[in-house]
């Protein structure tokens, strides 16, 4: 008899009985998403992996420490069969087959009544692969064709452009330390998805590159002004858009709340009563030093790190920082925008307790292809931006930690 392709089918098992039997690796790979079902789900294994036991632990569903037993699958939904008990399983399969239990078997495919889908997820739609041919299937070729769909969903590179829902508004979207490959993916997609977009200077430039030609790409840093403070500007130019009914996207470099202004642009918007989603980013005060190969946090050398700002100096009057209390601190100090600020708070560290040996990191441009790292001490730090003509944008790390990784200095 000819083989025929399965028949694909998206089951809703909320509050459903589902029966798995097995809590090896199988399980635990497939547990979570059956949980996230709603099923209610009954686990029959006399061992289980730490993972499942936190599971069972949780709550999240019952388990039952002992081995199959014929009637497990009475009044089942569904079943997964993925013990290491050959005989077993083909015990459990027949009953399964009896009661009319779709089944899922880990050791024996061609044996089974369903096959479970490579599935991936991106904003509100499950991609679910199978193959159609039962003598080719290939778990890695379905997983393959999986991930390149729903990273085409999160990227932007898939769309259906007649069908987008998503609504005028604003997106805070944090790009990250620099490099383009360092933006979520939700982020990615929101750009693909805009019809403007309003980038800082600190923002990952090449992305830009890759929007389609009709989004409307402006330069924070270029808008006029006039009568306005910069800030006030860029809120009123998010503003004016949005109520034009534009997909807008204010692309901004780190996080949007690292030292971003995120928070003053998210109060403009509600004041306004336009929308405005914040998606997170990788924030340059963790991932620049992990780029240069040095761990903020490291065992027995740092068990804290404190990240400030550097844009004024200790002795300015505006200046918000506790710097005695820093120069007190064991751990490690990340200073953003302080390249040029960096000697006088050399000076007061040092002055309140710091040693003057303490190693000192400047990273220039992380994470992208002019990355550049210049090692001192808070004693040689001011001498050495001088010498060696460090530029913002650089990230400062200040403590052991800079000695511990491969790159450091000798």
């Amino acid at each position: 008899m000819a083989e025929h392709p399965a028949y694909p089918v998206g089951l809703r098992l909320t509050g459903r009985r589902v029966v798995v039997l097995g809590a090896g690796q199988v399980a635990q790979r497939r547990l979570p998403a059956l949980i996230a079902a709603g099923a209610d789900i009954l686990l029959v294994s006399p061992e289980a992996t730490p993972s499942v036991e936190a599971m069972a632990d949780a709550g999240e569903l019952t388990w039952e420490r002992r081995p199959y037993a014929d009637g497990d699958l009475t009044d089942a939904w569904y079943a997964l069969i993925a013990t290491s008990d050959a005989q077993a399983n083909a015990q459990a399969s027949a009953e399964a087959e009896r009661h009319r239990v779709w089944c899922v078997r880990s050791d024996d495919a061609d044996a089974a009544t369903a096959w479970t889908p490579a599935t991936g997820h991106s904003e509100g739609v499950t991609v679910a692969v199978l193959t159609t041919d039962a003598r080719g299937r290939d778990p890695r070729h379905t997983a393959a064709i999986r991930d390149a769909v729903v990273e085409g969903l999160r990227d932007g590179t898939l769309v259906a452009p007649h069908y987008r829902t998503r609504a005028p508004g604003v997106a805070l979207v944090g790009g990250g330390p620099g490099d383009p490959d360092l933006i979520t993916v939700r982020g990615r997609r929101l750009l693909a998805e805009a019809d403007v977009v309003i980038a800082d200077r600190l923002g990952p430039r090449d992305l830009l590159a890759e929007l389609p030609p009709h989004v409307e790409v402006i330069d924070a840093a270029k808008i006029p002004y006039g009568r306005y403070m910069a800030q006030e500007a860029i809120n009123n130019a998010l503003i004016e858009h949005a109520k034009l009914g534009k997909r807008v996207v204010r692309l901004k470099g780190g996080d949007p709340y690292v030292y971003g202004r995120g928070m003053e642009e998210v109060q403009a918007l509600a004041e306004a009563g336009i929308a405005c989603t914040v998606v997170p980013g990788i924030s340059s005060s963790i991932s620049v030093p992990s780029a240069a190969g040095i761990p903020v946090t490291h065992r027995g050398v740092a068990h804290e790190f404190t990240v400030v700002s550097g844009h004024v100096a200790p002795d300015d009057e505006r200046s918000l920082v506790d710097w005695p209390s820093l120069a007190k601190l064991t751990g490690t100090l990340v200073v953003l925008m302080g390249v040029d600020k960096i000697g006088r708070i050399a000076e007061t560290l040092v002055a309140h307790g710091k040693s003057a040996d303490t190693p000192v990191a400047l990273i220039q441009e992380g994470t992208t292809a002019a990355q550049r790292r210049v090692d001192a001490t808070l004693a040689t730090v001011a001498e050495t931006v001088r010498t060696q003509d460090v530029k913002p944008p650089a990230v400062i790390v200040i403590g052991a930690v800079v000695n511990v990784g491969p790159e450091a200095s000798v």
